[in-house]
């Protein structure tokens, strides 16, 4: 049974996520919170799997509160909940480890599928957000993706081949799409993506684009 902690400040948002959720026979809502103040507090009292946290509450936002329940639970897998319009912190969430995000629009079944996808240990990287999400955060303009010319301190211990994967992995593409686009197998891609994590010491996919930004491997293109 996976067990999830709902926090937001608005009613219908909770009642809405609660009845979807809960309509799966192997999902458990356990906990809510209306506030990033109480986070940490239901985290800690039942234990959730994963944490589905608005970004703009009021006393705490889902920033402060990711860091918060993170440094107390750091096995917690939280899933930021978002709109374009006007969530700036999404970025730094996800910098704050974060496991991905997921548009408040969502639709049920996809909703259901991330909350599968990251309590089983995996990062929910939608190629349809994290193009726009990870460049607009980033402080730069919209665009593509560019191919830097990291430093060595950068790339570590990366191979040619991973930092490749990697950049295609900060497109938003998935290890499916990342094997067409280089005419591998999906499995050749999934070892690659391991290597990668244990390299860069990041656990999942989310942490090891961001660290690309950082790092300067991949730079939004203006």
């Amino acid at each position: 049974m996976i067990r999830v902690a709902l926090v937001d400040d608005q009613a219908m948002v909770r009642v809405g996520l609660r009845m979807i959720l809960e309509s799966e026979d192997d999902v458990e809502v356990v906990a809510e919170a209306t506030s990033g103040v109480d986070a940490a507090r239901i985290v800690a009292d039942h234990a959730p799997d994963v944490v589905l946290m608005d970004v703009r509450m009021p006393g705490m936002d889902g920033l402060s509160a990711t860091r918060e329940v993170l440094a107390a639970h750091p096995g917690t897998r939280i899933v930021i909940l978002t709109t374009f319009d006007d969530d700036e912190y999404v970025y730094e969430a996800l910098r704050a480890g974060a496991s991905g995000f997921l548009l408040k629009s969502v639709e049920g079944d996809a909703l259901v599928a991330a909350v599968r996808v990251v309590a089983g240990g995996e990062a929910l990287l939608a190629p349809e957000v994290t193009r726009r999400v990870i460049e607009q955060f980033a402080r730069t303009s919209p665009g593509t993706v560019e191919e830097a010319e990291p430093s060595a301190e950068a790339v570590g211990d990366l191979s040619e081949r991973e930092v490749e994967v990697l950049r295609l992995m900060a497109r938003g593409l998935s290890n499916q799409e990342i094997a067409a686009e280089l005419f591998v197998s999906a499995t050749t891609v999934k070892t690659h993506v391991s290597h990668i994590l244990t390299k860069l010491g990041v656990r999942d996919r989310v942490q090891a684009v961001v660290e690309a930004y950082d790092s300067g491997i991949v730079l939004p293109r203006p």
